[in-house]
């Protein structure tokens, strides 16, 4: 594994966290919207994420990297899903989506579950930014030897 390919891991893997983050914004944005395009509340979203090399096993990938063969390729978002909990259903006869039973369907969207979510989202883009600057390190410290 060279230099390149670390940060190549660590690269898709800040992508793949900005996009978790960015849905996790978007949910929080719209834990109350009770109208979407669609009708209807909205719904909460999440990415899926999965390796970039399908189709083998973790075994199989580390006896290939043991081997010599070619090293995992990061990870990327395959698929963007909706939540399919039901809406929350709040009693409030006066809005105007209201049902005739005066209840709103609201998002969802849990907030504590989002902020969880965030920090985990933050958790592991640090870690991989922390990983991108000890790949860089070593590089570094590889060039200075040959002074």
């Amino acid at each position: 594994m060279d230099f390149f390919t670390s940060l190549d891991i660590s690269s898709s893997a800040l992508t793949a966290e900005r996009t978790r983050m960015n849905l996790i914004s978007n949910n929080l944005a719209n834990a109350n919207a009770t109208r979407t395009a669609e009708g209807g509340p909205y719904k909460r979203k999440d990415a899926v994420f999965a390796t970039q090399q399908t189709g083998q096993s973790f075994n199989e990938k580390l006896e290939k990297a043991l081997k010599g063969g070619p090293p995992p390729n990061g990870v990327q978002v395959v698929e963007i899903i909706e939540d399919q909990r039901p809406p929350r259903m709040q009693f409030d006869p006066g809005h105007p989506d209201a049902d005739p039973q005066g209840y709103v369907a609201l998002p969802n969207v849990n907030v504590v579950e989002e902020m969880a979510d965030m920090i985990a989202a933050t958790r592991a883009y640090e870690a991989n930014v922390t990983a991108v600057q000890a790949a860089k390190s070593m590089a570094l410290k590889t060039l200075e030897i040959s002074r």
